[in-house]
């Protein structure tokens, strides 16, 4: 992180949300973050909504095996991230949901 960083420097993924914008409109609507932490990055996440995470995995040409897998909150949420570079931009994808519990029937346990 630089405090010298200007909004130039975050022009890259800047002009690829503007692509994004325009060829994939109809897709989910993620929170989008840049950063100065990382001013080459888009962050594209995805709330409660894995299927809107696998639509733009797809659209963006992202093989399924890149895609991470893990837990977190003691297991209560998936989590699963890929990252992409997309016209000069590391596009991240980030999605998260809830697992889950199973429900016991017959108070078996």
């Amino acid at each position: 992180m630089s405090d010298a960083l200007t909004l130039d420097d975050l022009a890259v993924p800047l002009r690829v949300l503007r692509l994004l914008a325009a060829d994939f409109g109809h897709l989910s609507a993620p929170s989008v973050q840049v950063s100065t932490v990382y001013p080459e990055r888009l962050e594209l996440t995805f709330y409660d909504d894995l299927p809107g995470f696998e639509a733009w995995r797809e659209a963006l040409g992202i093989a399924p095996d890149t895609v991470t897998y893990r837990e977190q909150s003691d297991g209560l949420t998936r989590v699963l991230r890929t990252t992409v570079d997309y016209a000069g931009a590391a596009v991240r994808l980030t999605g998260y949901a809830d697992i889950v519990a199973p429900v016991l029937v017959g108070g078996a346990a």
